[in-house]
């Protein structure tokens, strides 16, 4: 029989006690991918904990998967391609948890006279030789022989979404007061719209106050209930809202449809008394698809070519970005300072900032992170790439932040990411007195929630005085 053939068998051909049978084995992946098609997320089969305390005490699988291997053996062997699937009598007998190897037999009970209808006895056993499905299911079945290719089925792959444990954290940290700069368009109105629903910001609108209800009204978004402060234009917007900032009525800001530079322009002059001791910088927190993490990207929006001072508070504020996010108990963050190669040398200066750098962690210049550089990116997040290589260290092949040499290795790292990658990139900004959430047009809901999620968890770290 060629492996590569469905081939089917034509009612004339069929005769009772005529059997064919398929095994498969319940995982994680075809709960969870039954879940997907479906629809259904019966904590039963979704939760853990609550399956742990149910009749079943452990996570069992869908009912249906049991009753769709039916319907393979229907389709692809007995009778096989032609087959018409019309009813199903099917009863559950006992539960298909994960890891049970479940053999699914059908065999023909009767046929039927003058059309080819067959009815076909099925029964699915478990390992241990129980039946927990059972049933008799009526086709139609072919009469013309077939043989037609296999089909090539699509790679299905999996991901943990480390966003959403994040954005949930926030719920008992309280919504953030956050000054939203000059939306006047549909795109920044709805993203403020979603953070507020999501209990993440309380927002206060600056901008033209004409413009910002012409959005709104063609978005029919209430924005009533939010305070609006008039400005002729997002010059007097941003310089408003960093005025707010210092004076502690906002605990954030977050850029609407203005440039980032304008943003930040009214932020780091020396009047607004947002600046503190450190450089401000930017970092993408990315949910990269297959990646068993998530990654901090620093610096991709902001500091085009920093000295190696500049890229040491650009390593600190990073760290403490990782450390309001996902640390706990006393974890530190592994930091990978990239250049295009391992090894130190004269003729790449980022390879001797990398080297400086981690001298400057060793000397306690900056805290709270493991640091090892230079790294390839390669050998910087693939344990296999580092061991290839020969490297021996415990940020290599396991880094949470990347720190780049440039604004242009950055930024094509995190665009390469979000649009061949897939990943999710929320964007923050750090160093000033009060975080600085970063949206685009091009962001997903996710992407803008975790944003101002990193905000709420970066305020109430500077409240608590866990962070400067």
């Amino acid at each position: 029989m060629d492996d590569n053939l469905l081939s089917n068998i034509t009612f004339d051909e069929l005769y009772i006690g005529q059997s064919a049978s398929l095994k498969r084995k319940l995982t994680q992946d075809d709960i969870n991918l039954f879940a997907l098609m479906s629809g259904d997320v019966n904590p039963a089969h979704m939760n853990p904990e609550y399956a742990k305390a149910s009749l079943f005490h452990g996570v069992i699988g869908h009912g249906m998967w049991s009753g769709a291997l039916i319907s393979t053996v229907l389709g692809t062997q007995l009778p096989g391609p032609g087959t018409i699937y019309l009813s199903q009598d099917i009863h559950f007998k006992k539960p298909v948890r994960l890891g049970d190897e479940i053999t699914v037999t059908l065999s023909v009970k009767s046929k039927g006279e003058g059309k080819p209808l067959v009815d076909f006895d099925c029964q699915c056993i478990n390992e241990h030789g129980e039946v927990v499905v059972s049933g008799i299911a009526t086709v139609l079945a072919p009469t013309e022989h077939l043989s037609l290719p296999r089909p090539m089925l699509p790679r299905v792959a999996f991901y943990q979404d480390h966003y959403q444990s994040v954005i949930s954290a926030c719920q008992d940290k309280g919504a953030v007061k956050t000054a939203v700069v000059h939306p006047v368009n549909l795109a920044a109105l709805q993203a403020v719209k979603e953070a507020s629903d999501a209990a993440l910001i309380e927002p206060v609108l600056v901008g033209p106050k004409d413009k910002i209800w012409q959005a709104a009204t063609e978005g029919d978004i209430d924005i009533s209930p939010w305070p609006l402060i008039d400005t002729e234009h997002s010059h007097e917007a941003a310089a408003k809202a960093a005025e707010l900032a210092a004076c502690g009525q906002v605990q954030a800001i977050m850029k609407g449809a203005l440039h980032t530079d304008e943003l930040l322009g009214a932020v780091v002059k020396a009047a607004s008394g947002l600046r503190t001791e450190r450089r401000i910088s930017h970092c993408y927190v990315m949910d990269v698809r297959g990646h068993h993490k998530p990654l901090i990207i620093t610096d991709a929006a902001i500091n085009i070519a920093p000295s190696l001072e500049e890229k040491a508070d650009i390593c600190q504020n990073a760290i403490n970005l990782w450390q309001v996010l996902f640390g706990h108990q006393g974890a530190q963050p592994k930091v990978a300072i990239l250049s295009a190669v391992e090894t130190v040398t004269s003729r790449i200066s980022s390879t001797l900032d990398a080297a400086s750098l981690c001298k400057m962690a060793d000397r306690g210049q900056i805290t709270g992170g493991i640091l090892d550089g230079p790294l390839a990116l390669d050998n910087a997040i693939s344990r296999e790439a580092a061991a290839n290589k020969g490297i021996h260290s415990p940020v290599a092949g396991d880094a949470d932040i990347l720190v780049v040499p440039n604004i242009e290795a950055g930024n094509m790292l995190a665009k390469q990411l979000t649009f061949l990658g897939k990943a999710d990139a929320a964007g923050i900004v750090l160093g000033a007195r009060v975080p600085i959430i970063l949206t685009s047009r091009a962001d997903s809901l996710r992407t803008r929630l975790l944003s101002c999620a990193a905000a709420v968890f970066l305020a109430a770290a500077r409240k608590e005085g866990n962070i400067k």
